[in-house]
């Protein structure tokens, strides 16, 4: 008899649960969007919007975000380093940011590199350097290997370059899930502490302490929108496969390269990556960063832009210090 009462009530709780969810999520995502808004500019590459920022003037330097990013983390410490001689051109990764996303199924490194000159291009930096952090490193080798034409150096720095063995992270099987994406992203949208994101910063860039002001002006919660948790966890799961195809490529890569990569880097291993990438590039070079973690970009933003100081020494875009 208090059986289908029971069931009605759990139904109602159910409801009650997912339609807070969802109020939640919706501002949590107009907040910061509110406090977070693009400062740049959105380009059409074939149907797809890219925001891009554009800052200083000089020779034509590309940076690119790792996972998790937008055009904040690289306007935090190393673009405001080089503008005064470079003219810096960020980037939203497809589906960051306030980049459209890609369709599904065509959405990796190379796809993305593909749009990504396509973008610069209409800016009019043909054959700009390219900087890419840890995935986005693993976009700016893409770029490298299938626009040779379209860069005059490229500059990894943590990057992801090689297959590695480690399964993918929990967190990512379960967001880059057909019943994840639609069940736990809004959950993480929605009730996410600001401590867990504290917590999570701090990892990344350990073994050294998040800088100052970094977490306000990256403003995280831009990640944690629906649509951004959903890209980024699509395109983390897929890497492996996509790196396991690029890395025969890498010997084909010509221009000058400068590797650069922090001993104690944990979330992209030295060796396995770094090290094995300037075996395979005849041009490269490579800068230890001796105690650094994964986030060069901030901890040790002037080491970051003399090696691309030296990159572009090398294609002759600059006077060798």
């Amino acid at each position: 008899m208090l059986v289908l009462p029971t069931i009605g009530i759990g139904m109602a709780l159910v409801a009650a649960i997912s339609a807070a969810t969802l109020w939640r999520a919706a501002r949590a995502e107009a907040r910061a969007e509110a406090s977070h808004p693009p400062h740049g500019r959105m380009i059409a590459v074939d149907g797809t919007r890219i925001h891009a920022e554009v800052m200083g003037s000089g020779p034509d330097v590309v940076l690119i975000h790792g996972s998790s990013g937008n055009t904040r983390d690289m306007s935090f410490a190393l673009a405001p380093l080089l503008a005064d001689r470079y003219r810096v051109i960020l980037f939203d990764r497809p589906g960051l940011g306030y980049s459209d996303p890609l369709p599904k199924g065509h959405e990796g490194i190379s796809e993305q590199a593909d749009l990504l000159v396509g973008a610069a291009q209409r800016l009019g930096a043909d054959r700009p350097i390219v900087v890419g952090q840890s995935y986005g490193g693993a976009v700016a080798l893409a770029w490298a290997v299938h626009h040779p034409e379209a860069l005059s150096a490229l500059v990894p720095v943590s990057a992801a370059s090689h297959p590695w063995e480690v399964p993918l992270d929990l967190f990512y099987r379960i967001t880059s899930s057909r019943l994840g994406a639609r069940l736990a992203v809004p959950l993480l949208t929605a009730w996410v502490p600001q401590s867990k994101i504290e917590t999570t910063l701090r990892e990344v860039f350990a073994p050294q302490p998040v800088p100052k002001g970094y977490g306000d002006h990256f403003g995280p919660r831009l990640t944690l929108r629906r649509s951004s948790l959903r890209a980024n966890a699509r395109q983390r799961a897929n890497l492996l496969a996509e790196i396991e195809a690029l890395a025969p490529l890498y010997d084909q890569i010509a221009v000058p390269t400068e590797i650069i990569h922090g001993t104690a880097d944990i979330t992209v291993d030295p060796g396995l990556h770094s090290r094995a990438l300037a075996d395979r590039i005849k041009t490269a070079e490579i800068t230890w960063l001796d105690g650094i973690g994964h986030m060069p970009q901030h901890v040790a933003a002037p080491e970051v832009a003399a090696a691309i100081d030296r990159a572009a020494a090398r294609a002759g875009l600059r006077k060798p210090l």
